[in-house]
């Protein structure tokens, strides 16, 4: 697939219907690890999940977070659909989870990682889902996944089959967002 095409066809799939390959998965992650990083530092470290169990557990951790009350507390109606949705999308997916070490002081390296991977992901014919978790969410997968302590959650991703047609995305007008010289 060439790179343009792969960039517009990149969407935000939420829905899986089965997992990608090992042989997918070791060509998707080398791609990531091919990302620029400051100085070549090249800061990441990947936690693959395939433990059914495990990932139920993460999804649940998300969940949870993005409702902003524990399981069973009252939330509005449009935040508890959103947040059953997030967790419905780590289901028949691998999961990727991209860690960076903290005393290395480079974070934007596993960023153009994760890139690398969703871009690697589409040309395989597969989806990705990028899912940010932080604070007590973030610490919480960092115990179900023994993370050292020196190590920083930067996001986790399924990779999967889609089982749903990316939503079409609206853009920007062309060059709207472009300044010369000064704003």
């Amino acid at each position: 697939m060439e790179l343009y095409q792969a960039i517009e066809k990149r969407r935000t799939i939420r829905k899986f219907k089965g997992a990608a390959t090992e042989a997918q998965l070791k060509r998707i992650i080398a791609a990531g690890t091919q990302a620029p990083s400051g100085m070549n530092k090249q800061n990441w470290e990947f936690v693959l999940v395939d433990d059914p169990a495990t990932i139920e557990a993460i999804g649940q951790i998300k969940y949870v977070m993005n409702r902003g009350k524990a399981a069973g507390e009252e939330v509005p109606e449009a935040q508890e659909k959103g947040a059953l949705r997030q967790k419905d999308s780590f289901k028949n997916a691998t999961l990727l989870v991209v860690y960076c070490n903290k005393e290395l002081a480079d974070s934007v390296g596993p960023w153009l990682c994760i890139e690398n991977i969703s871009l690697a992901a589409v040309a395989e014919g597969l989806g990705s889902r990028i899912a940010r978790l932080g604070g007590d969410a973030a610490a919480q997968v960092n115990k179900l996944l023994n993370a050292p302590a020196a190590m920083e959650l930067v996001a986790a991703l399924s990779i999967g089959i889609p089982d749903e047609d990316a939503a079409p995305r609206t853009l920007r007008p062309e060059g709207s967002w472009l300044h010369q010289n000064r704003f």
